[in-house]
Formats: structure tokens, C-alpha cells, sequence
């Protein structure tokens, strides 16, 4: 073999190797993109995703879909560059999404709070702005819960060391001046009798005060919401479960049979707020079949930017705004816009 065919044999094992190497060396870098979009007036795997027991419900028609981003990790080279050839995905450093003082189980954790924060919002928001008398509940119990053997989920929380408790935000401030290892009194209501319950706080890394550690929640003083939808994480689907909380309680319907999209944070008083990856959120939706999407308004200015054909943005501050937007819709009349000014 002579020198020529050597160097041709090396130069193709090189290759080979390079090749092998590209696609399956691993490189810090994960794929944001569309991810999928869920009907909050529906069912999911047979399950609906805003259940009410115990009062009024109304017919409801057309779509209220909250939108989803989706990440792929575990990316090797030869993918994370064809993704980018692609232009469909959005190629961004791992610790972006995953920061590194954070283990991968850590940050689903906060995910998952995040999400079980997002849907204990969004129920206090509706009942809020329909005026329902209510009741503080224990929502859920975080793992190795102090609470746990004294509290159950469902419980209604009355008081917490004697102060008189009407919001999950009382639950807070009750514990405000406590300590971890300090015990407090928590005064709870269960199947119509009440007890009181001794309890040792915990402690918390991001927070001084003790840690009771439960997820207090909000219930209609008569019946029951229920919100669910698996495995989904994070905060940004609070807006679109407070709409079809609020739609499902009230007659008329709020979307008139249209296919309507939207997302965004929500507080327990109905301010909206931001959130990331609304390009992908607002594609999605569109391949899904909406025809208008509610947006942040701290997020118009991207949404704008980024907006896929057949959509009408309608700008969203707070839960109101949604009401008042949807109503438009419905009616024919012009909606509160992102769209730049003329």
C-alpha cells in the first residue's frame, strides 16, 4: 500500500472517528421550542383539568389553551448543530435552564412548586373576582412536611397560633416572627369538627421564619375545585386556569365558541405577569388552531416581534383585562392590542 492510499485511509479514519464523536459527545447545551398546548376546559387522559363539585356549573364552548415550552437536553454536537441549521429551535447554554449550584432534581422541584403555586393562585384570582365566600385549605404537604401526622390536604385552616387565618397569605404572616424548632398552635377544621394541632416548624434555606410546611390553597366555603394536569412545571400557566375556573362558574361562556391561547403568571390578587419562551408559546398555539392569544403585557413588546401569522394578540395586565378582552372578542369590538401603534 503506498503512501497516497495510507493517507487516504487516515484521513477517512479520522473522519469516521470525528463523525462518531459528533454524534455521541454530549455538549452542554439544551433546545428550547414549542411545546404542547392543553384545553384548561377540558379533559386530559379522561381527567378534566379544572374539576368543580358542590356548586353551579355552566356549559362552557370553544378552547381557553394554556401553551407550553418544551426542552430537549441532552444534546450532542452533531444534533445542537443541526437544530441550529434548522432555525425551529432555539440552542441555549444547559444553565440557562438547569444552573449548576442546582441539582436536575432540585430545579424539577422548584418547577413543580412553582406550578402547584401557579394553580393555588389561580383558584384564590377566580373566586376573588367572583366573590365567592372562602376558605383556607391545606393545598399539599411539602416532603418530610413538619405538618406531616397532624395536617392532611383538605383541611380547612382556621387560625394559626390564635390569629384568625382568611387567605393563604395569612398563613404567612401568622408565621412571620417564628423560628424553626419553635412550636405553634394550628387551629384546623376536618370533616365539620375542629381540633387543634401542635406543630414544630422546620426550617428553609430561603427563608429566616419557621417552616410549617404546608401549601395552603383557597375552596368555595361550599363544594370543591380541583386543578390538575400531570407533570407540567412551572408558573406560567395561572392566567388561563383562573379563566376556566371563571367560566365554568359563571353562564354565558367567555370565549363564544372561538379558540383562544394564552399564558402568563398570576397572583392571587389577578395581576398578570411576564413570562419566557412566549415565541414558541404563541407558534404553538397557532399550529394548534387558536385564533387569538392573551399576552403579558410586560411580553408584547417580543410577542410583537415574534408574531406568527393568524394570531390577534390581545395585551393582558391582569385578570380583569382577560375578562374584559375575552368579552370584546366575543362581541366583535376592538381588544386591548399589542400591536405597535401606526
Amino acid at each position: 500500500m503506498n503512501r497516497r492510499t495510507w493517507n487516504l485511509v487516515a484521513a477517512g479514519m479520522l473522519a469516521l472517528a470525528l463523525g462518531v464523536l459528533a454524534a455521541t459527545l454530549p455538549v452542554p447545551m439544551v433546545a428550547l421550542g414549542p411545546g404542547p398546548t392543553y384545553d384548561t376546559l377540558g379533559d386530559v387522559d379522561g381527567t378534566p383539568v379544572v374539576a368543580v363539585d358542590g356548586l353551579q356549573v355552566y356549559p362552557t364552548s370553544g378552547h381557553l389553551n394554556m401553551t407550553t415550552v418544551s426542552v430537549t437536553d441532552q444534546l450532542t454536537l452533531l444534533t445542537t448543530l443541526g437544530l441550529w441549521a434548522s432555525g425551529d429551535r432555539q440552542v441555549v447554554p444547559r444553565s440557562q435552564v438547569f444552573p449548576p449550584e442546582k441539582s436536575d432534581k432540585q430545579v424539577q422541584q422548584e418547577n413543580t412548586d412553582q406550578f402547584a403555586a401557579s394553580e393555588a393562585n389561580a383558584e384564590v384570582a377566580a373566586l376573588t373576582e367572583l366573590r365567592l365566600p372562602t376558605r383556607v385549605v391545606v393545598g399539599d404537604l411539602v416532603p418530610n412536611s413538619p405538618a406531616q401526622g397532624r395536617l392532611q390536604v383538605g383541611d380547612e385552616i382556621v387560625a394559626v397560633s390564635g390569629r384568625p387565618v382568611d387567605s393563604p397569605a395569612a398563613v404567612s404572616t401568622a408565621l412571620a416572627t417564628t423560628k424553626p424548632g419553635q412550636s405553634v398552635t394550628v387551629t384546623y377544621r376536618r370533616s365539620g369538627e375542629q381540633h387543634d394541632a401542635d406543630v414544630v416548624l422546620g426550617s428553609s434555606p430561603d427563608r429566616p421564619q419557621g417552616l410549617l410546611g404546608v401549601r395552603p390553597g383557597i375552596e368555595p366555603q361550599a363544594g370543591d375545585i380541583r386543578i390538575s394536569l400531570g407533570d407540567i412545571g412551572g408558573p406560567s400557566a395561572g392566567l388561563m386556569f383562573a379563566l376556566a375556573v371563571i367560566d365554568k362558574l359563571t353562564p354565558g361562556g367567555l370565549t363564544a365558541g372561538r379558540f383562544i391561547a394564552g399564558t402568563g403568571t398570576i397572583t392571587p390578587d389577578g395581576q398578570v405577569g411576564p413570562i419566557g419562551g412566549i415565541p414558541f408559546k404563541m407558534r404553538a398555539a397557532r399550529d394548534a388552531g387558536a385564533t387569538a392569544f392573551l399576552v403579558p403585557a410586560d411580553n408584547c413588546a417580543e410577542a410583537v416581534a415574534n408574531d406568527p401569522d393568524g394570531l390577534q394578540l390581545v395585551r393582558v395586565a391582569t385578570l380583569g383585562d382577560a375578562l374584559t378582552g375575552l368579552g370584546a372578542l366575543s362581541a366583535g369590538r376592538p381588544t386591548p392590542s399589542c400591536s405597535p401603534a401606526p
